[in-house]
């Protein structure tokens, strides 16, 4: 049982900045493929950014260059740096863990997930 509590989001202007948080039980950043994902309302959740273990980060295109996903194996948290912010981006983001993972950026593939961190964005 892995478990995952987000951080950081919150309310700022368009062209801002957030730092996301996720501390993970145990040692389940370094063992784990971890992943942020978000859902606005009335929408799908979607894969924003994910990692395997050993691996580097990839990223959904609407985010490549303003987001960096990083991890802290020592501290056993998982961020994820979101820059130059749109309205679009507005959404409840959650990250979520899996020991075995196929498809990086499907929710359908994650067992373990956060409580979800809110961030609005606003012109």
């Amino acid at each position: 049982q892995v478990q995952l509590v987000e951080s950081g989001g919150g309310s700022v202007q368009a062209g801002g900045s957030l730092r996301l948080a996720c501390a993970a039980s145990g040692n389940s950043v370094l063992t784990n493929t971890m992943a942020w994902f978000r859902q606005a309302p009335g929408k799908e959740r979607e894969g924003v950014a994910g990692i395997r273990p050993g691996g580097g980060p990839f990223y959904v295109d609407s985010v490549k260059g303003r987001f960096t996903l990083s991890k802290d194996n020592a501290k056993n948290t998982l961020y994820l740096q979101m820059n130059d912010l749109k309205e679009e981006d507005t959404a409840t983001y959650y990250c979520a863990a899996d020991s075995s993972v196929s498809r990086l950026l499907s929710p359908n593939e994650y067992r373990f997930w956060g409580q979800g961190t809110q961030v609005t964005v606003s012109s």
